[in-house]
């Protein structure tokens, strides 16, 4: 794996973040499910540049390059030459879940797989609304749409420290819910399917919005939601049944 360095005075290029193109130039989305250690640094599916001006390059170049890359490293470490190493990131966040003496392993997989999910769940020029079946699953179950986005966002702002704002598919009753986790903590530990995040960890947002996290919330749902990832999640949820 290339190691990727950033300074405060020095923001990478799109090419520099590993971003990995297909044939048709498109960029391609970022690898959540990692089948083995040791684990990688998932391609951001866009330019350091391209969330601007909702989130910075000087953001992302901390918060990818630096905060994210830091769990990766340090997950690597604590799996390596151990049979844990040969799950899957999922299998092992949920094997280490309720283990006291894997807290460490927890921890820092936790936070790898919910800073993928965090990435993916954004997108230039995203925002608007979902269409389809995930668009009439959310007025069934939410309330509609402008409905959903005062509560995702009051989900992720009610957050007490640090943690995570999800949309989730709860596959036990069918439907969608919004629930909000701490620190490393992940709906996955509980069954749900995740659809959607917003990290409200404060290296997400400080550099930008100080402690205005209320108005990162909406940013990001206004402008960034990646409808489009969460409409697959959708759908690879509900084949799975």
């Amino acid at each position: 794996m290339t190691t990727i360095h950033f300074t405060r005075r020095r923001i990478l290029s799109g090419a520099a973040l590993g971003l990995v193109a297909g044939a048709t130039g498109r960029l391609a989305a970022p690898a959540i499910a990692q089948a083995r250690a040791p684990y990688t640094l998932p391609a951001l599916p866009y330019s350091d540049t391209g969330l601007d001006p909702v989130i910075s390059a000087r953001t992302i170049s901390f918060h990818y390059g630096i905060h994210h890359k830091a769990y990766l490293d340090n997950l690597n470490k604590l799996v390596e030459n151990d049979p844990l190493g040969e799950m899957s990131l999922e299998q092992l966040i949920r094997s280490v879940a309720v283990n006291p003496n894997r807290v460490a392993h927890f921890n820092n997989a936790g936070q790898v797989f919910n800073h993928n999910f965090y990435w993916a769940s954004l997108r230039p020029n995203g925002g608007g609304a979902p269409t389809g079946a995930l668009l009439a699953q959310i007025e069934k179950d939410l309330g509609g749409l402008e409905k959903f986005k005062a509560d995702f966002a009051a989900t992720a702002n009610g957050v007490f420290g640090s943690g995570w704002g999800w949309l989730v598919w709860n596959p036990r009753d069918k439907k969608l819910g919004l629930s909000r986790t701490s620190n490393a903590d992940t709906p996955i530990v509980r069954g749900d399917v995740p659809l959607l995040t917003i990290d409200v960890w404060e290296h997400a947002y400080y550099l930008d919005y100080q402690n205005r996290r209320a108005a990162y919330t909406a940013a990001v749902i206004d402008k960034l939601i990646n409808w489009d990832w969460a409409a697959q999640q959708f759908d690879k949820a509900l084949k799975a049944g």
